[in-house]
């Protein structure tokens, strides 16, 4: 079921979510303009004021920049809000989309998931698809039910998953610290791609990429980098330094997947 990782390009995303000013944002993007990326796609995901600039920062380097959000409609009164049609236009290539944050603070639930996916799609983005379980949910030995109905509900929205990375991130670890086992990431990521064969194709299998996120770490990133179904992974925290986003490309190419 994991087919193989030669159909599936190492993939390491970087969530900067509130964090940094200007001037802070853009060093740190300068910084990481210096980074071995070969053989690994790297994004970065700064607030949505440093986007342009980081993405100047950045340089002549293959680090990509996504959005942290999007919306789900073309134009008009949404205040706050920013149109995939926007996005593409400042080309930004890449949209986070349904983040446990977005999920859990602001109210988004799974048609809304959907009707983002299918907007940002439509306008020629590239999309990073969160899903993820509470850390209730996991102990209610619910992981798999909510999982895969997050991810069924990604799936109504897309139109090609060529450009698609679904990153499975459980709550739990999210900024606290707490990882879940390589095992019991590897079964979450085995049972996503196992979905994707019987409810899309074989070939969507073998070839999306599903990426892990939840305090990744350079001291993690190798062995969790090894499991068969996990292509790289989403990081927070450690993003933010880019000695340590370093160390974990860095990692995920040690992992033996090149």
């Amino acid at each position: 079921m994991s087919g193989t990782t030669a159909n599936r390009r190492l993939f390491v995303g970087g969530n900067w979510k509130c964090n940094l000013g200007v001037e802070s944002a853009t060093n740190l993007a300068k910084d990481l303009s210096q980074l071995d990326t070969n053989g690994v796609d790297v994004v970065v995901a700064p607030t949505f004021l440093h986007l342009l600039s980081a993405k100047v920062a950045l340089g002549d380097s293959k680090i990509e920049v996504a959005t942290q959000n999007v919306g789900s409609h073309k134009s008009g009164a949404f205040t706050g809000s920013h149109s995939p049609a926007m996005i593409k236009e400042a080309d930004i290539p890449w949209v986070i989309i349904g983040h446990s944050e977005r999920r859990s603070i602001f109210g988004e639930d799974d048609d809304l998931v959907q009707s983002k996916v299918a907007a940002a799609l439509e306008a020629g983005l590239r999309v990073i698809a969160c899903v993820g379980e509470s850390l209730e949910q996991r102990n209610a030995g619910q992981t798999l039910d909510v999982v895969l109905n997050q991810v069924k509900a990604v799936a109504k929205g897309v139109s090609n998953w060529y450009n698609v990375v679904i990153a499975y991130e459980p709550v739990w670890a999210i900024g606290t610290g707490k990882v879940a086992s390589p095992s019991d990431a590897q079964d979450v990521h085995y049972n996503i791609r196992k979905w994707l064969a019987e409810n899309v194709s074989a070939d969507v299998a073998a070839s999306t990429r599903i990426i892990y996120g939840g305090s990744v770490k350079p001291g993690n990133a190798k062995e969790l980098g090894q499991q068969p179904d996990i292509d790289g992974f989403l990081v927070g925290g450690a993003s933010l330094k880019a000695a340590d986003f370093g160390a974990i490309i860095h990692n995920a190419k040690a992992s033996g997947k090149l």
